[in-house]
């Protein structure tokens, strides 16, 4: 592979989103960074609810509990906020990602035997093979990750260009 070979993709912000907001990725409070937290906030939260029903029938001694409990609500509910706004930055710019892909008129990768360059409207970035530490495919998409990290969905390029693509990547990234 000694010559400079070019794939052009024909980007569809449908293709995009299907991946990056396929299960409940772009969801608030039910993304798998979220999930967790939003299920345990709420059983301390129905905990913390059932005890301020009962609180005339507990003694002095027995307030600690109470309070405790609200403690450990608001903790639950500090790091469920803060993921909250984690998975909302990152909704924020995948959809800002999404619409320069939109808005763009070359999407090209291009790529020889040391280079990988992925072109978005004249904005170049370059890398080396050996910047690349990992890539996956499946039927649905290729990723890349390294000193950039990218995904390419197959819908977006030809069979004959993803498979190449596809062949490269295996021959040129070692895991």
């Amino acid at each position: 592979m000694n010559e400079e070979k070019v794939i052009v993709l024909k980007p569809k912000r449908k293709d995009f989103e299907e991946i990056y907001f396929s299960g409940d990725q772009g969801s608030l409070f039910f993304s798998s960074t979220t999930r967790g937290k939003t299920i345990t906030t709420a059983v301390v939260g129905l905990i913390l609810l059932i005890m301020l029903f009962f609180k005339d029938d507990f003694t002095k001694e027995k307030f600690g509990i109470l309070y405790f409990v609200s403690f450990l609500f608001l903790l639950c509910a500090v790091f469920l906020s803060v993921s909250i706004n984690k998975v909302s930055r990152w909704k924020k710019q995948v959809n800002g990602y999404l619409t320069k892909l939109e808005n763009c008129n070359i999407y090209e990768i291009t790529f020889d035997q040391s280079f990988f360059i992925v072109n978005i409207d004249d904005e170049k970035e370059t890398s080396e093979w050996k910047d690349f530490e990992y890539f996956d495919s499946n039927n649905e998409f290729i990723t890349l990750e390294g000193k950039y990290n990218y995904m390419f969905p197959r819908k977006s390029m030809s069979e004959k260009d993803y498979s190449l693509l596809k062949q490269v990547l295996k021959k040129n990234i070692t895991e």
